[in-house]
């Protein structure tokens, strides 16, 4: 036991996968330009995401084709980096019946 130094905390300490509904920040910018596009069409729109849901569906797909693509080795670097959002069903994120690349804007 050591006195006067904080005790470790990383011992023991191995870190997870973010839990369902969240997902790790886009740290090299590969979706920068849908979420961009995505943001925009909010603030055209009120903040009203329903004439926005194409867009919302273009940047998950852009996050679900950029999940696993690391070929790093370590085990740590990996769990970290390994991608931005796992493949998941249209139907489970609600999406299912938006056809991808369209915008629609309120009048």
């Amino acid at each position: 036991m050591s006195f006067g130094r904080p005790p470790s905390i990383n011992v023991g300490f191995k870190p997870a996968p973010p839990d369902r509904g969240s997902f790790p920040l886009d740290h090299f910018g590969e979706c920068k330009d849908k979420m961009k596009l995505y943001m925009d069409c909010l603030r055209q729109n009120s903040s009203t995401s329903t004439p926005c849901r194409a867009l919302s569906k273009d940047y998950l797909e852009c996050r679900m084709q950029k999940y696993g693509m690391s070929t790093f080795c370590d085990s740590w670097f990996t769990l970290l980096f390994r991608g931005l959002m796992e493949r998941d069903d249209w139907k489970n994120l609600g999406l299912a019946n938006v056809q991808q690349g369209r915008e629609e804007k309120r009048s």
